[in-house]
């Protein structure tokens, strides 16, 4: 059974069950996953890593919403 852990998400600390795949936790926390970046403990983490990406406690993710236009 997945435990809670804490992480950092744009400078809040949240929690999220220890298994979940990134998309995944980017939808709970309200994120469309196709259109933000993700910054992953200080690193660019492309997207086609985020499936097999699972989260640890003390991770720092940062959510960068993708804006379109000219």
């Amino acid at each position: 059974m997945p435990i809670q852990i804490a992480l950092q998400v744009n400078g809040e600390t949240r929690s999220c069950s220890s298994q979940t795949p990134l998309p995944d936790l980017l939808q709970e926390l309200g994120f469309n996953p196709r259109l933000v970046a993700v910054e992953y403990n200080g690193e660019i983490l492309h997207r086609q890593f985020w499936q097999q990406t699972q989260v640890q406690p003390g991770d720092r993710l940062e959510v960068v919403t993708i804006v379109g236009g000219g």
